[in-house]
């Protein structure tokens, strides 16, 4: 389904990025979840703890914070009582409230998360974290944003604002709360004996990259080898592509990337992914080329929604492979998720396979990506909010579209 000159219109007079509606206001008892190790020590020394006795106390925080999952300072038993109560009065470990849960019929878990305010008139922010579940390994999709920055006109995440960028605390809470809701701590018994969530991919609401030092902070301490331990190679960033902080995500995070590509024409990309009119393809790529440790063994990830009569020509495929001529990369070609309202329709399964099998045939990995939880609303392109609802008969229609598949 090809856009009307009217749709076409439209998008290339969308703001190429939103402006955040509102910033952070810490509540009046903050929560250490989110701080570095030289955060921690210097809010000890603020309360009173000597110098000497601060990089011991730090440990022991980050060690009931990150590795046991600790809840409340009352649980952490090896630090004195009095210096508990001392924490106790000034801090939280607290994380994101739970505000709904929902399991779908393929094991997809999504959780709705309510992110409290330290101004008292703001209701509280919401947004959406999703485990989906597989037979070698669970991984945890984060978001980055309430809302998001960017416009692309195929993604239900991108319809809504830009409320504000989330902490460091609040992306890594998302990944304590899952293990909370898993119970998956390195103390506790999991059904499989081994942890539940082994790889977290930032590819929730938001545009990581437009939050670059609290994604950044989080996913260090994320990727810590002394708290919650999850390898680098383990973690992987999607970006639409903001160029000049894809070679500092290399450098400072050292992650894998994804890069949300879609199209392999600019005047195609300039529609779904406005933020090309910025950063066009070619531009792009070069930073891609560019990716500090990219490797064989550390390829690009490619992400590439299938779009009926759009994007999904062989033309297109054969262009795919001569723009990714040496990088080294995978192709994840992902089954377009319809939600109501949208222009676009899912490509043939039929044209899929072809797509799939030619660039397969040029030497890339071009794996069909399952949708998982479209019956939550949890596949690639559908979270949205509860900050901004959908109504009883978009959800009923989303379902139904789901369940036809």
């Amino acid at each position: 389904m090809t856009a009307t000159p009217a749709q076409s219109g439209a998008t290339a007079n969308a703001p190429l990025e939103k402006i955040a509606l509102e910033s952070y206001v810490p509540p009046a008892k903050p929560s250490l979840v989110g701080l570095s190790r030289s955060e921690l020590a210097d809010l000890l020394g603020e309360i009173g703890v000597v110098s000497a006795q601060r990089k011991m106390r730090v440990q022991q925080l980050w060690h009931w914070t990150y590795v046991r999952g600790a809840p409340q300072f009352a649980d952490m038993t090896s630090i004195s009582r009095e210096m508990r109560k001392q924490l106790e009065q000034h801090f939280t470990v607290a994380r994101p409230e739970v505000a709904a849960e929902q399991i779908s019929s393929d094991g997809t878990r999504k959780w709705l998360l309510r992110l409290p305010s330290g101004d008292k008139l703001e209701r509280a922010h919401e947004v959406e974290c999703v485990y989906i579940p597989e037979t070698d390994r669970g991984t945890l999709c984060v978001s980055s944003q309430v809302g998001c920055t960017l416009n692309c006109s195929f993604c239900h995440t991108g319809t809504q604002r830009l409320v504000r960028n989330l902490t460091a605390g609040e992306i890594v809470g998302q990944i304590m709360v899952a293990r909370d809701r898993l119970n998956d701590w390195a103390d506790r018994d999991t059904p499989n004996g081994g942890r539940l969530i082994t790889n977290v991919v930032m590819m929730g609401m938001g545009e990581p990259l437009y939050n670059f030092e609290a994604v950044r902070d989080a996913l260090l301490i994320v990727s810590d080898n002394e708290g919650i331990g999850i390898s680098r190679r383990r973690i992987t960033l999607s970006t639409s592509g903001v160029v000049p902080n894809i070679v500092r995500t290399g450098e400072e995070i050292g992650v894998m990337l994804a890069v949300s590509l879609h199209a392999v024409r600019d005047e195609l990309r300039d529609e779904l992914v406005p933020l090309n009119r910025k950063y066009p393809i070619a531009e792009l790529l070069q930073a891609c080329r560019d990716y500090p440790g990219c490797s064989n063994a550390r390829r690009i990830t490619f992400e590439y929604v299938m779009l009926k009569g759009v994007n999904d020509s062989l033309e297109d495929a054969k262009l795919l492979v001569k723009l990714l001529k040496g990088i080294p990369a995978k192709i994840n070609l992902i089954p377009f998720n319809p939600w109501p309202g949208t222009r676009y329709e899912c490509s043939d399964w039929e044209q899929i396979e072809k797509f799939s099998e030619y660039i397969f045939n040029a030497g890339y990995s071009s794996p069909v990506r399952t949708p998982r939880g479209r019956d939550i609303l949890a596949a690639c392109g559908q979270l949205k909010s509860e900050s901004e609802k959908l109504s009883v008969r978009e959800r009923q229609a989303l379902r139904a579209m789901a369940m036809t598949d």
